[in-house]
């Protein structure tokens, strides 16, 4: 069994090393744990911007002063962006994946400002510094990266994605990968603050951008974008508190599986009863989701009633122990993003995450500022009357759902995972390993993962669950694809727990991420 690393006053987890490093140089230097993951954030944009970056949104937890405050930091659709003029510039009847018209208003930039105001030690500049130097300056790549870059050099062959090519098909494993666009983004951020990115030079640049490929942002857009501080919404789940974002994340697809599951004998830990009852209560949960989640202010019912109790006893009662079932199927949403957390001494956390949506996102990069937009706006849809249909300024279903538990009164662990569907389905057989196995975080996070696709309902799963587990679902009807240990829908999850003893951080080893503490 691997164990988490123990840390006595503060701590970071992260998916990648250099990101991480400047976390733990935050909090070395006296900052607090939203300092650390501010610093960490900035600099995974550097390092890893096919997860996420300058030009994505952001969801976080944090427990401080004694309470829990979340944070809603994702865009809306362009005023513009009426269901009849995107279906006409589309030419079709879905959102496209990738390019101009896939693209809502970057909320990142805003929120790690509020975020910094309202809680953070640290200036904008001190965090940033890690982050400006290595898009300046350089880091090592490999050369799976390379290749990657060039696989999605294909996907981006439209003339939106130019500048795109013109930054990272050009990327070679023997030389630092500079970025020198993205080194004056971060220091007009540094200068200015986010008035230039959503009122200034680099709202006018993603506005022209957008508009002169097809598409509808305007720097009315990015001028009155706002993120929210809301209340999270949670369910019990046997002697713990889980805490999650409302929507427009999907967090309650976790809360509505573990409400189902409590009531169910589980069977064996790694048996496939377990992880039968596991996959069947994610279907129900993923096509509640697809069926009524999307921007709070335009939900059909309140989701109070999807978490609670009295809901996930009537869902309950349509598992089949012997049988695979087939509810109402939904959508495929790929994996991406990344998630990270952080702990100080004072008994601050963080669980926070942040993303471009599918890799880079749009494929479109503006222009001289090195900024690539999500294309989060591609899982609106076109259809009148589906729940998530898009609408001018509103917010879409969003897969970021960064978690926290509370145990007792107090702060017990803040966790999460990348891996758009898959976010929530890590998540539940992380806590249930942990809750009811006891399994040590990092154990749990090492063990091998299933991820359910609510467009079809079969599960990829990986080898490291053992034959036997496979073929005991299998035998129960489910449909199992094989798949390499790295898929990034398994999802890089990170955890920090309170121990009696300190902080015991854990991170994914399916990443190139590091646990660093003090």
């Amino acid at each position: 069994m691997t164990e988490a690393k123990l840390f006595g006053s503060g701590c970071v987890a992260s998916p990648h090393y250099l990101a991480s490093a400047a976390g733990l140089a935050a909090l070395a230097d006296g900052g607090n744990a939203l300092d650390a993951a501010i610093a960490v954030n900035l600099t995974l944009g550097v390092v890893t911007p096919y997860m996420c970056g300058y030009g994505g949104d952001l969801f976080t937890i944090i427990w401080a002063e004694g309470e829990l405050h979340a944070y809603n930091g994702s865009g809306r659709a362009p005023a513009g962006a009426t269901l009849d003029s995107v279906r006409t510039a589309a030419g079709q009847n879905t959102i496209p994946a990738i390019g101009p018209l896939s693209v809502t208003v970057p909320g990142a930039v805003e929120a790690w400002f509020t975020l910094i105001d309202r809680f953070g030690t640290r200036s904008f500049a001190e965090l940033a510094a890690p982050a400006l130097r290595l898009a300046r300056d350089g880091f090592p790549i490999n050369d799976l990266l390379v290749a990657h870059f060039d696989a999605l050099g294909r996907q981006y062959s439209g003339s939106w994605g130019e500048p795109w090519r013109d930054i990272y098909t050009g990327a070679n494993a023997s030389r630092r990968f500079r970025q020198p666009a993205l080194a004056r983004t971060i220091q007009t951020l540094i200068d200015g603050g986010p008035e230039g990115y959503y009122r200034g030079e680099i709202a006018a640049a993603i506005s022209q951008t957008l508009q002169s490929n097809g598409a509808f942002m305007s720097k009315d857009d990015l001028g009155s974008h706002h993120g929210d501080w809301v209340d999270t919404i949670s369910s019990t789940y046997r002697d713990i508190e889980v805490h999650q974002i409302p929507p427009s994340s999907q967090g309650l697809v976790t809360l509505e599986a573990l409400n189902i599951v409590e009531n169910l004998d589980l069977g064996a830990a790694e048996s496939p009863e377990r992880h039968h009852a596991l996959i069947e209560a994610t279907k129900l949960a993923l096509s509640d989701r697809d069926a009524y989640v999307t921007d709070l202010e335009h939900m059909r019912i309140d989701p109070a009633e999807l978490v609670s109790k009295d809901w996930a006893a009537g869902r309950r009662e349509l598992i089949d122990p012997a049988h695979a079932s087939a509810p109402a199927a939904g959508r495929a949403a790929v994996g991406g993003t990344a998630y990270f957390c952080a702990a100080d001494g004072d008994g601050m956390l963080v669980s926070m995450i942040q993303s471009n949506y599918k890799g880079f996102g749009s494929g479109v990069t503006v222009p001289d500022w090195g900024i690539n937009l999500q294309d989060r706006g591609s899982f609106f849809s076109l259809d009148p009357d589906h729940v998530n249909v898009i609408a001018p300024g509103k917010r879409t279903l969003h897969t970021l759902m960064p978690a926290f538990a509370i145990r007792n009164g107090k702060p017990w662990m803040a966790f999460g995972s990348m891996g758009g569907d898959g976010q929530a389905q890590t998540q539940l057989q992380f806590l249930t390993r942990v809750v009811d196995d006891g399994r040590d975080i990092q154990d749990a996070i090492d063990a091998g993962r299933w991820v359910v696709s609510p467009d079809d309902w079969s599960v990829s799963a990986e080898a490291r669950l053992g034959g036997e587990l496979i073929d005991g679902l299998r035998a129960r009807g489910h449909e199992i694809r094989s798949v390499r240990h790295n898929d990034p829908n398994f999802g890089h999850a990170h955890a920090i727990q309170v121990t009696p003893v300190g902080y015991a951080a854990a991170f994914d080893q399916r990443s190139q991420g590091a646990a660093l503490g003090l």
